[in-house]
């Protein structure tokens, strides 16, 4: 009886999610270049700023592309080099030779703010200093973009009348851990801030990725500048969230821009996902344990249902546990088949789940041993504002 309990239970979950959920699992909307929506008569001068920390083996990618943007109207690009190591100012720099392409130093970080945020808070001062330009676009040191992709940005954004524009990039997926895992990130993240719900205005749930963020200026200068996320640790979700109240934003996914960031095995991702998972619980212990027996139910129990059925010898329950993991695969086929999986990848799920309640459990550990989490060669300090 607990078995098929169990099971029913986790079936439900499945049923409700795949219809009430915002079509998390579709995969949609989609934007992958230019075409998608009329140019507006007047291209508005774009500004980007790109911070970088250590990004010797993308910055050249990144800011070449940037670089050979075919943009219609007035364009530059700051990038922001937040006490590098490894040469990643002259690598820019050299990438962006015979552009409209600045490389600037962020300086000492100030108290109460995230690095990522000061670096952002640099560079806009930077190009506040300089020129007004209409757009901001906040992109990453290790995201590649298509020559079109500025175009399609701010065509939809001037389409729509958008104060934010999202989107989030094709993440790299070679290696087998990245095959595993990257896949099951973007739908969990899907799940978390369903895309249709995002970009209804008459819902208060927001999200951005933080690879690619077209913002209107003066809906930065609306909400206070970036000064007021400065303490967030995972700023693109705040941004969006200080945003919304005041205009319509945009999440969407593309296969245009992609990262090419390696993560060569588990412990890249792990440090990756555990620098910022108990941030996004609100380093809270009961919303962990909540975490931590919703995802046991809803991906664990159905493999654990029909996997065990010598031991339990349930018929019903085994049936109900394969038809929840069914349902399982059918949710990640969509987002599997965009990074070219086949639809049996879905099966793999509930290892993937395992493994990100396993990064929560410990950013929690971290957390509560007053660790911190390191991410380039910077520990952020547990629920400080600084790091």
């Amino acid at each position: 009886m607990v078995w098929t309990g169990l099971a029913a239970a986790a079936l439900a979950a499945w049923l409700g999610l795949l219809a009430g959920r915002g079509g998390f699992w579709r995969a949609r909307p989609r934007l992958d270049g230019a075409g998608a929506a009329p140019p507006p008569e007047d291209w508005p001068a774009v500004a980007a700023v790109v911070p970088a920390r250590d990004e010797r083996e993308t910055i050249g990618h990144a800011v070449a592309a940037l670089a050979g943007q075919d943009y219609p109207g007035e364009f530059s690009v700051v990038v922001v080099d937040d006490g590098s190591g490894d040469g990643t100012a002259a690598i820019a720099r050299a990438a962006g030779e015979g552009a409209d392409v600045a490389v600037i130093e962020a300086g000492p970080l100030a108290a109460g703010w995230k690095g990522k945020v000061w670096a952002l808070s640099r560079g806009l001062a930077y190009v506040a200093d300089r020129r007004r330009p209409r757009y901001l676009w906040l992109t990453d040191a290790d995201v590649v973009h298509p020559p079109d992709m500025l175009r399609a940005l701010v065509s939809e954004a001037e389409a729509r009348a958008l104060d934010l524009l999202s989107l989030m990039v094709r993440l790299r997926a070679d290696s087998f851990w990245e095959r595993l895992l990257i896949p099951p990130f973007i739908l969990f993240f899907g799940k978390l801030y369903p895309f249709a719900w995002v970009n209804d205005p008459g819902r208060r749930i927001a999200a951005a990725a933080g690879g690619c963020v077209l913002l209107r200026r003066s809906a930065l200068e609306r909400i206070g500048g970036i000064g007021a996320i400065r303490g967030a640790l995972i700023d693109d979700i705040a941004l969006a969230r200080a945003v919304k109240p005041g205009g319509p934003i945009r999440l969407a996914l593309t296969d245009g821009s992609r990262s090419i960031r390696r993560y060569s095995g588990l412990g890249e991702i792990w440090a990756m996902v555990a620098r910022s998972a108990f941030d996004q619980l609100g380093y809270s212990a009961l919303a962990l344990i909540g975490t931590v027996l919703g995802m046991a139910l809803v991906y664990l129990a159905p493999p654990a249902a029909l996997l065990c059925l010598p031991l339990h010898g349930g018929w019903i329950a085994a049936g109900l546990g394969a038809a929840a993991w069914a349902a399982m695969a059918f949710a990640a086929w969509p987002v599997n088949r965009l990074y070219g999986l086949p639809a049996i990848a879905g099966l793999a799920l509930p290892v993937a789940a395992a493994l990100f309640v396993a990064m929560c459990v410990d950013s929690a550990r971290c957390h509560w041993q007053g660790a911190g989490q390191a991410w380039k060669s910077r520990v952020y300090a547990p629920g400080s504002a600084d790091g």
